[in-house]
């Protein structure tokens, strides 16, 4: 590929980009999980705990579009929760999960 090939390919792909940056997607920040039988769960009411599989102190699951993305942790901003990005997962990775 020749100087100007290289730019115009650059170029290209620039512009693609340029046209997702628009595109909403849904970010959810999971906390944990787990099982739960349906009668369990009819006898949950206020006050009720639920303990989760994942452990105190754990980052937190960042997914997109159900994709696992990063790994965080809740900090304020202001009077807001918000979320650290402390870890990235590899585009593998990402890849292999769908």
């Amino acid at each position: 590929m020749s100087g100007s090939d290289k730019d115009n390919a650059g170029e290209i792909a620039g512009s693609n980009l340029k046209l997702l940056e628009n595109i909403e997607v849904q970010l959810t920040v999971e906390v944990g999980g787990t099982k739960i039988s349906i009668g369990d769960l009819l006898k949950l009411n206020d006050g009720s705990v639920v303990e989760l599989e994942r452990l105190a102190g754990e980052h937190l699951d960042i997914l997109v579009n159900g994709t696992l993305l990063a790994k965080g942790e809740v900090v304020l901003v202001g009077e807001r929760l918000g979320i650290r990005l402390t870890e990235i997962v590899s585009p593998e990775k990402r890849v292999r999960s769908l």
